[in-house]
């Protein structure tokens, strides 16, 4: 009689298991399509577009730019000398920033050239392509860039790059030296961040991830980015309200979740890691970086200056990640000083 109990709570009990397990595997499996994810943000980025707002249609997105010619800050003609329009910079921002990372620099590049900025897709107002999109992927960086150089009716730009922004201008450079006379590079993570393992993208791309992923890019984001920020200055004491504003106004777009998502789970390239590609890429470089910087380490902006052929390094006391930011006038000075030494390769 004890066998024959001992026997029958064995099998109840493996039956209770298996009921639990195919719970949890219900769970798993259906249960993240039951848990509504809704974007925290209700306008259009044409609702929050200012007056020097423009959108450039490319692959059926609109992307959002600013576009700051030479002749709002000199009161001359845009043209230069005849038939020699002036420099034109590029600028390239980081992850989680936008065309507002520049604010402090933008118009006085525009006292050396033509100025132009815009909103990488997952991020500020440009408007967000859908998952898989090939705009998110590193070649399809390339191809906007290319695209905006077209418009612009330009075959070269200085590219000035912030962190990520950096890696795309790198990459563009190595692809297309010839367009880029010049590059400055403020913290680039060449060495540091970049997307998820292989293995861990494909994990990232299952269905119950991809409809929860959004979710959890919400709550990153929104806990997150103001520290984000404040490890991003040397004082983040010097950040204002304003500053911060800034930052948060792309959380006001409708599925910005879902863009910074389909961002970060966008599938790799076939290329080399960049790493080991810049010691071929024989074009002038100013790397520029805090002495502080707690995103890139100041040593991998000082390691990248001494592999990259031509490169010059500015480090600025006092400073963190984003010294284009906290400390425009010494970014400025240090570009002023770049340019004049490569007169000849920037014109």
């Amino acid at each position: 009689m004890t066998t024959h109990s001992g026997s029958f709570l064995r099998r109840t009990w493996v039956r209770v298991l298996l009921w639990v397990l195919g719970v949890l595997f219900l769970l798993l499996a259906f249960g993240p399509f039951l848990v509504p994810v809704r974007s925290t943000g209700t306008e259009t980025v044409f609702d929050l577009a200012d007056s020097d707002s423009r959108f450039l249609a490319i692959d059926g997105i609109r992307l959002h730019y600013r576009f700051t010619p030479r002749a709002a800050a000199h009161g001359e003609s845009s043209a230069g000398e005849p038939n020699e329009p002036p420099k034109l910079f590029v600028l390239l921002h980081g992850f989680g920033a936008s065309t507002f990372s520049w604010r402090e620099v933008e118009s006085r590049l525009a006292e050396l050239g033509d100025v132009v900025s815009y909103d990488r897709p997952g991020f500020g107002l440009t408007e967000r392509p859908d998952a898989g999109s090939f705009l998110y992927t590193a070649a399809g960086q390339l191809h906007i860039l290319r695209a905006i150089l077209a418009h612009l009716g330009r075959e070269q730009a200085i590219l000035v790059g912030s962190s990520a922004g950096g890696t795309v201008a790198l990459n563009f450079a190595l692809e297309y030296a010839s367009q880029v006379p010049a590059l400055v590079l403020v913290s680039p993570a060449v060495y540091t961040g970049g997307g998820a393992p292989g293995l861990l993208q494909r994990l990232l791309r299952l269905p119950q991830l991809r409809r929860l992923g959004p979710l959890l890019a919400g709550r990153i984001a929104g806990d997150a980015g103001d520290e984000f920020l404040r490890n991003s200055w040397y004082d983040p004491g010097r950040i204002t309200e304003e500053v911060f504003t800034g930052y948060r106004l792309p959380t006001r777009v409708e599925g910005w979740e879902q863009g910074l998502w389909n961002f970060a789970t966008a599938a790799g390239g076939d290329q080399a890691p960049l790493a080991e590609r810049v010691s071929v890429l024989e074009v002038p470089a100013l790397v520029i970086t805090g002495d502080t910087d707690r995103i890139v380490p100041t040593e991998d902006s000082i390691r990248l200056a001494a592999e990259l052929p031509e490169a010059t390094l500015v480090v600025v006391p006092g400073s963190g990640h984003l010294a284009h930011e906290e400390t425009p006038d010494e970014f400025m000075q240090a570009v002023r000083l770049f340019l004049n030494q490569h007169t000849e390769q920037t014109q």
